[in-house]
């Protein structure tokens, strides 16, 4: 398989995505790539792939801020301030399982961020 040919139709795909996507549809787009990442870091802590470990979880990372940076703090809500705390918190998480190579807390983030990502599927199935 060609790498390279299906990473681009993979960026086209999710650049097409996103430009036609609700809020709520670009915080799923953003989740999904984030727990597509969370796995193989796991996967790649578990091979002692150092190097492509600390590349994944600079992706994780920078999709965390990503999702943070789109937060309205200055709404002073209190779903806004908890979830700025959860990404902060993943964030750290993941900051430990690389030095660790602490598969177990990846694990951690995997869960939270597929609890946040079913949260905000039951919100665009309600509100559309």
């Amino acid at each position: 398989m060609n790498h390279d040919a299906y990473r681009s139709y993979h960026e086209v795909n999710l650049g097409a995505q996103a430009a036609q996507a609700s809020p709520v549809q670009l915080v799923l787009i953003l989740t999904d790539g984030l727990l597509e990442e969370l796995a193989r870091t796991r996967a790649h802590i578990e091979s002692k792939r150092y190097e492509a470990k600390a590349n994944s979880l600079d992706k994780c990372v920078n999709i965390l801020n990503g999702l943070s940076s789109a937060l309205d703090f200055d709404s002073g809500s209190e779903v806004v301030v908890n979830l700025g705390r959860l990404y902060d918190y993943c964030a750290q998480r993941l900051y430990h399982a690389g030095y660790a190579l602490d598969v177990v807390a990846v694990d951690e983030v995997i869960e939270l961020i597929t609890t946040l990502r079913q949260g905000w599927q039951g919100m665009q199935a309600n509100h559309g």
